[in-house]
């Protein structure tokens, strides 16, 4: 397929999918051959193209495949628009929350060797979590507000971390909120800490709701983390190191890579009401906290390897990651009938696992229910998952097809959630 390019950008874009080929996802002979329309594809490479013409983002890579093969693998616009280095489809980006799938992956290795069940105690890895209180808060006849502490009513488990019931949140500065503040006060999001550290840290603070009642997008993965390290005694950069990457030949997912690839990392640009840069750490920034929620850096084509993992029921080249009927669990809604969503869950807009939105929250994603009622095009069944630095995915069974979106814009992230899945799904005629 013939892609218009950009700021003269038209020569760079060379040799189309030897990136997946030597990833080892063979390319299709034409989008045809797979189902799509060709010229209703190109809108969705036109719309990328606009908005880094107008300098609403400054690059971006996407990665369409369908029936195992690639109908799209493209990079356009900037990988440093300051610098003026062009993007290209292995450039490395900081992946954020979409780190949660592969750490969930990894832990349920662990699950399938019998070394811990989703039905644990967290406190049985992390005894610090037995004692962990929950907060209440109490109206009075004056206006105030009293905070208090209760037990659990029943323990925060492993399911719980994966599908995040756990009790824990996410800390925001200068929250009304005792216990969102108290996350950020005792920055438990430091990256000078360890995994042991943050979970002792978070063990000591109070929880925002009773395990299991309430679905609260938080910290889960990053104890889980924690877990991992416990249960298999390897630090948790090492585990997915050696069960994750090397196994799937994941040669750039990491939590960072070596100098000698810093001239590949994706760069943001200024945006935002203040027109700043975001403080996106670099993609050889090492950090001593391993976040288990939020600290890879992968490529377009690493992380179509993992999706296409999925898409065989868990085995990729002949190498088993986990099984068939592993994955069966993890792409199911693993929220109860009855869970709540956390006050502050209506900001994830389409992403939110509701009811009102038709999908509910598997072992790491988001996984729809329904068709109607999510503003996203899709299908039912269809699970994905973004990162707040702007990169997005998600895993169609229905139709056979994955899409891999990466780009360093938080600003714009969200919108492009709709943006690709229109443009992608209105492209899709056989």
């Amino acid at each position: 397929m013939s892609v218009v390019r950009v700021l003269g950008l038209a020569a760079l874009v060379v040799g189309f999918a030897l990136p997946a080929a030597s990833q080892g996802i063979p390319k299709a002979q034409s989008p045809e051959e797979v189902g799509f329309s060709s010229i209703r594809l190109k809108r969705l490479p036109d719309r990328i193209n606009e908005d880094v013409k107008a300098g609403k983002i400054p690059g971006a890579v996407v990665l369409i495949a369908r029936n195992g093969r690639i109908v799209m693998f493209d990079a356009f616009g900037f990988r440093d628009r300051e610098a003026k280095a062009p993007m290209q489809t292995d450039s490395i980006f900081r992946i954020a929350s979409m780190t949660k799938p592969i750490t969930s992956v990894a832990a349920m290795t662990l699950v399938e060797e019998g070394k811990m069940s989703l039905a644990d105690p967290v406190a049985k890895y992390i005894p610090a979590f037995g004692e962990t209180k929950v907060s209440v808060t109490k109206n009075n006849p004056d206006g105030t507000v009293e905070m208090g502490l209760e037990p659990q009513d029943q323990p925060m488990t492993i399911e719980d971390l994966m599908r995040h019931t756990s009790g824990l949140t996410y800390g925001v500065q200068g929250s009304n909120n005792v216990v969102k503040r108290s996350y950020y006060d005792m920055k438990v999001m430091d990256g000078g800490q360890t995994n042991e550290e943050m979970a002792g840290k978070l063990a000591k603070l109070a929880l925002l709701y009773q395990p299991g009642t309430h679905f609260e997008y938080s910290m889960s993965t990053d104890v889980l983390g924690r877990v991992i390290e416990v249960v298999s005694g390897m630090p948790l950069d090492k585990f997915i190191e050696e069960r994750i990457a090397k196994p799937m030949k994941l040669g750039d997912t990491a939590f960072e890579v070596s100098a000698d690839k810093k001239g590949r990392g994706a760069r943001p640009q200024k945006e935002g009401p203040r027109n700043e840069v975001p403080p996106i750490p670099d993609v050889t920034y090492k950090a001593t906290w391993k976040s288990g929620g939020a600290g890879l850096v992968s490529t377009a084509a690493d992380y179509a390897r993992f999706l296409q993992m999925f898409a065989n029921g868990g085995e990729l080249d002949g190498v088993r990651v986990i099984s068939r009927k592993t994955i069966d669990l993890m792409t199911a809604n693993n929220l109860p009938p009855d869970i709540k969503m956390g006050d502050g869950m209506w900001r994830l807009g389409p992403l939110e696992p509701s009811a009102r939105m038709g999908q509910g929250f598997g072992l790491g994603f988001a996984v729809r229910t329904d068709q109607g009622r999510n503003p996203l095009a899709g299908s039912p069944y269809d699970y994905h998952w973004g990162g707040v630095w702007g990169t997005y995915f998600w895993h169609d069974p229905r139709e056979r097809m994955y899409v891999v979106f990466m780009m360093q814009s938080p600003s714009m992230g969200e919108q492009y959630h709709a943006v690709l899945r229109d443009l992608v799904y209105q492209a899709l005629v056989n």
